[in-house]
């Protein structure tokens, strides 16, 4: 069943080709994960995060292509939100929609602390709050203006870690028994290390609920998806093999800035500075997008009335559901305000896992004649984000099952309301 895109003056504009759906995934993946999710992946498996690393690429591979058979079936916005709904049940895309939009919601305000203590520590919660403010008026500008910025930040991004991988490759300091991802490596620790390093995989999600935007969904969907993967894949394990190299890993766990003391004990400090920077760049260029999808699944639930219904609402210039961009700008510079949030990246990590989880189980739904994938591919990422999801820290894993459970009560009581 393909169901149709809305019409009217809720419609969004198609303006989205491959390159601009590209860039939006690698400004996901590309960003604030690179700098900061080395040093706890390296404290959980030490060198053996290079296999953890594998194993959070086949599980992203394997959501990837499930949610691009889904998102070319279904090209509307919402992403695992309408899939879920569409094949499995008003409830289960709920349920995914909800995990996402909280989960993705306090990761915003993570990564917009993050700009704040890199670049004025004593001012962190200010920072932040300029910084949402900032990237919500962009968004609101509309998803052209986005997509453009986005590109710049991704080449500067990519321009950082090409400097810190050279600087680090070629330094007398690099060597190579460093990298040997068998030495005090458990079975544990590895999916541990996947799991967290999974997080800054998932930026792959933005494509896909940015259906509604997309030129030629069925065409471009599908392409956009893996190339931004494999890209983003080839970045992080280059990034990851010079950063080990220099420093091993119980340096690289015990470093809150892996790759700035990385590029230090190379021997080039003068380049530290722009490290930092490339940091807040990449903090912003990730925030960016993750607003973008937040909104755009606040938009779907909104036109079902899972979420109030005016933030549905899509501006007739500029073509953005520029109501959801407003309220979820306001919910996550309130929480940048007033609260570190980095701590609740571990329960956002799960929400994300179970929102995936619910993406291959729909796709493991269509038939041969919807595009469905090979049966294999959906088997092994269902399985592969349950096994995430579980091996993330007990108190991660209890705080996501609340979060979930809460957004299930809402469900039920709504349902008894309406009735």
């Amino acid at each position: 069943m393909n169901t149709p895109g809305p019409s009217g003056a809720g419609q969004l504009h198609r303006r989205l080709g491959v390159f601009d759906a590209v860039t939006i995934g690698l400004g996901s993946m590309i960003g604030a994960g690179i700098f900061a999710a080395l040093s706890p992946a390296a404290n959980a498996a030490g060198s053996g995060l290079l296999i953890g690393l594998a194993i959070a690429a086949v599980i992203a591979y394997c959501n990837a292509t499930s949610s691009a058979r889904l998102a070319a079936l279904y090209p509307v916005s919402g992403g695992t939100y309408v899939y879920g709904r569409e094949r499995l049940g008003e409830f289960w895309g709920y349920l995914a929609g909800w995990g996402f939009v909280v989960g993705k919601t306090a990761s915003c305000a993570a990564m917009a602390l993050t700009v704040g203590l890199y670049l004025w520590p004593d001012h962190a919660h200010a920072v932040a709050v300029a910084a949402v403010v900032l990237l919500t008026v962009v968004n609101c500008l509309g998803v052209t203006k986005s997509a453009m910025v986005t590109r710049l930040i991704v080449g500067v991004v990519l321009a950082v870690l090409a400097a810190v991988v050279v600087t680090a490759l070629t330094s007398e300091e690099s060597q190579a028994d460093r990298l040997d991802p068998f030495t005090d490596t458990t079975v544990t620790g590895v999916l541990q290390a996947a799991g967290l390093l999974f997080f800054a995989f998932a930026g792959y999600a933005r494509i896909a609920t940015l259906g509604e935007e997309v030129r030629d969904p069925a065409r471009t969907i599908p392409r956009a998806i893996p190339l931004a993967l494999g890209i983003t894949l080839i970045v992080y394990l280059v990034v990851a093999v010079a950063v080990l190299s220099v420093l091993g890993s119980d340096a690289v766990a015990e470093s809150t800035a892996p790759l700035v003391d990385a590029v230090g004990a190379a021997g080039v400090p003068g380049l530290e500075p722009v490290v930092r920077v490339g940091a807040v760049v990449a903090a912003l260029g990730s925030m960016l997008a993750v607003l973008l999808g937040v909104s755009r699944t606040t938009l779907a639930m909104a036109r079902d009335r899972h979420l109030p219904h005016p933030l549905a609402a899509v501006h007739r210039t500029t073509g953005v559901p520029y109501r959801a961009e407003l309220v979820i700008g306001l919910v996550v510079a309130i929480l940048a305000a007033t609260a570190d949030l980095r701590e609740a990246i571990g329960f956002s990590s799960f929400a994300v896992l179970i929102y995936y989880a619910i993406a291959n189980v729909s796709a493991a739904t269509l038939g041969d004649d919807e595009g469905r994938p090979r049966r294999l591919i959906p088997v092994v990422g269902l399985i592969g984000c349950v096994v995430l999801a579980v091996s993330l820290p007990v108190a991660s894993v209890i705080a996501g099952v609340v979060v979930l459970v809460c957004g299930a009560a809402i469900y039920g009581v709504r349902r008894i309301a309406t009735r």
